[in-house]
């Protein structure tokens, strides 16, 4: 599945899902985004793992002293170069989120929002444990995933995918309980608090679990002081 955003819905095609999002998607979106935003100041250090084209990013710049986007789709990266042009405090790199090659303890924020911790289709364990050793003690990583309540609205918006031709015509026999399932094999899952919390129990950290706009569920990790082992 990693492949489908890589072959079939990068770059303009991305930014296509966004650009034609209804209005409490649109509403949604910025939720999340101010969320996050509000957590930065201007001396911190920002991974943001799975940038896409740099929607994300070019407002995160605006705040942080510098900030680093990965995606494994270089034509993402392309575009995202083009939307960031007049920041010179972003660096765009081709990588993998749960094998990453910075050194430990370098980010004040690991940012992985936009239901990325499901989207990216990966070992969830692995990609919590990297965002958190690439983290500074008293940093912050966070996850976001969709709140159960925004089901419809995030139905829809599927569908007007689908209409626009950037995914497959969705299952709806399979399309159910947080599940949207499209018949060319695309699925988008998502994470809910008891998963957060039993995915995080693998670590000695205590996250907080935040629902903002009723749409949007945040998992929040303040590293300790002290380092963590995985239990």
């Amino acid at each position: 599945m990693t492949s489908y955003y890589k072959e079939k819905l990068s770059a303009l095609r991305l930014k296509k899902c966004y650009d034609i999002a209804p209005p409490r998607v649109q509403k949604y979106l910025q939720a999340e985004l101010d969320h996050v935003l509000q957590k930065i100041t201007s001396n911190d250090i920002v991974l943001e793992l799975g940038c896409g084209y740099g929607r994300v990013l070019s407002q995160i710049a605006t705040k942080a002293a510098m900030v680093i986007g990965i995606d494994n789709a270089y034509s993402n990266l392309i575009l995202a170069k083009k939307v960031l042009k007049r920041y010179s405090n972003c660096c765009l790199l081709t990588m993998d989120a749960i094998n990453l090659t910075f050194r430990s303890h370098m980010f004040d924020f690991v940012i992985c929002i936009q239901n990325g911790i499901s989207a990216f289709h990966v070992d969830k364990i692995k990609l919590l444990a990297e965002s958190i050793r690439v983290t500074k003690a008293n940093g912050y990583v966070i996850f976001s995933s969709y709140s159960d309540k925004f089901w419809e609205d995030r139905l829809e918006w599927f569908q007007l995918q689908y209409k626009f031709g950037l995914i497959g015509e969705i299952n709806y026999e399979k399309t159910q309980n947080g599940i949207i399932s499209c018949k060319d094999g695309f699925t988008a899952t998502t994470i809910g608090p008891e998963e957060f919390l039993s995915l995080t129990s693998n670590f000695h950290i205590e996250p907080k679990i935040v629902e903002v706009d009723n749409s949007i569920l945040f998992c929040e990790i303040k590293i300790p002081k002290k380092d963590f082992d995985q239990s």
